[in-house]
């Protein structure tokens, strides 16, 4: 059975969650008639099929201004949200692309998925075998079964694409139920198995979200970050994903700085802006003899009259003083 469609034109109101996949850690968002906390079990439409996800939190009220200090946010992290600044769900307008949750999951569907994820890795042993015996180049990453269908899905990597059409026979053959191999990137496989970064903390796709973004070299630029690739890449070997969390950010303040490069009259004298700290709110500038000096972000400002940047009277006064 599907899971409860929204009609573009209704003005149908519910509570909007959070969900997360325990299996391949997909995050999206579902709508449900009735109050639902963290860590409550449903069973909801995935892109696979009916298969079981956990309420990580309520979602948040497109309406609401987000006010500068507050900590009361919610996420979709990997452990329920239990404090004491937990917001409740609201009612909110369903937007036309978010589903229902089908039902809540009961003590049998969760006895059945505890049977399901104890079976997955004698099913991914198999699949192993399966492919060294039809010696293809491919590297199996997890098995799922679905909770809704008999389905098992087999998730793995591969340089090229791979002909496992008589792979799936043999499979089939076995598990008697419909068989999924879906080629993923590297990417993909550390969100799926998941693990510790160099941060300490969990893989951010693997615990926070679902949505790989791209993330380029000139991220980490703009932050002033090193560009030895082994302080910048994650243990997929791809850039790491956090880099683009604060790249906004960064733009936005330094459209309100002078750019690298800006020539700054101190005195009598032209200096040359070398750095932009945003996290100091400093400028780094430079003489033409090779002297240095830092100078604060509030000093400076631009002149739209005269078209150029200037060191404010009153720090020039103070710095010759």
């Amino acid at each position: 059975m599907k899971a409860k469609k929204v009609k573009a034109d209704t003005e149908e109101k519910a509570y909007i969650y959070i969900i997360k996949n325990p299996s391949y850690n997909d995050v999206c968002l579902c709508a449900y008639d009735s109050v639902l906390y963290p860590g409550t079990a449903v069973v909801y439409d995935t892109r696979f099929g009916l298969d079981l996800g956990i309420v990580t939190s309520p979602a948040p009220n497109p309406d609401r201004v987000y006010e500068s200090g507050n900590a009361d946010v919610c996420g979709a992290c990997c452990t329920s949200c239990k404090s004491s600044s937990y917001i409740e769900p609201e009612l909110m307008n369903v937007p036309v692309d978010v589903d229902f949750i089908d039902h809540l999951a009961t003590p049998e569907e969760m006895e059945k998925y505890e049977e399901n994820s104890n079976r997955e890795e004698a099913a991914l042993r198999v699949c192993r075998e399966k492919v060294l015996k039809h010696g293809l180049n491919m590297k199996l990453v997890t098995a799922h079964f679905l909770l809704g269908e008999p389905k098992v899905i087999f998730f793995f990597t591969a340089e090229e694409r791979v002909d496992f059409r008589d792979l799936v026979k043999d499979l089939v053959s076995v598990f008697r139920m419909r068989i999924e191999l879906r080629q993923i990137g590297v990417r993909d496989e550390s969100r799926l198995i998941g693990g510790l970064s160099v941060c300490g903390r969990d893989y951010c796709c693997h615990s926070i979200t679902s949505q790989l973004e791209p993330v380029t070299i000139k991220m980490a630029k703009e932050q002033n970050l090193s560009l030895n690739s082994m302080k910048i890449s994650g243990p997929c070997g791809r850039l790491l994903c956090c880099l683009a969390y604060e790249y906004d950010y960064y733009l936005e303040e330094k459209a309100s700085c002078p750019p690298e490069g800006t020539k700054l009259k101190i005195g009598h004298e032209l200096w040359k802006v070398t750095e932009i700290n945003i996290l100091s709110h400093k400028l780094t500038v430079q003489a033409a003899e090779g002297q240095t000096m830092f100078i604060p972000l509030s000093e400076v400002e631009y002149d739209d009259e005269r078209g150029f940047w200037i060191v404010s009277e009153e720090f020039q006064e103070e710095l010759f003083e």
